[in-house]
């Protein structure tokens, strides 16, 4: 076959998922840090603002705990 038919299919990445959601849910305490020390950032209709951080922290630790527990681990597939 011609080579611009036949792809190369590249072998999948090895990823550390749980330093991936503890990344993501650090940088999400980090927003939060900031949007609760800058009073500008949640005032003025715009109280809702802190809570966006507040649920992906909590959305970071489910999913960690979720992976924790073994359940989101697709080596087991």
């Amino acid at each position: 076959m011609d080579e611009w038919h036949d792809p190369v299919r590249p072998q999948p990445v090895k990823v550390d998922v749980n330093h991936l959601i503890l990344t993501g849910t650090l940088l999400w305490v980090v927003a939060l840090v900031v949007l609760l020390a800058v009073p500008s950032l949640h005032q003025d209709g715009r109280g809702w603002w802190p809570w966006v951080p507040v649920f992906g922290v909590v959305l970071g630790v489910v999913a960690w705990l979720y992976v924790r527990r073994g359940r989101g681990n697709a080596t087991a597939a």
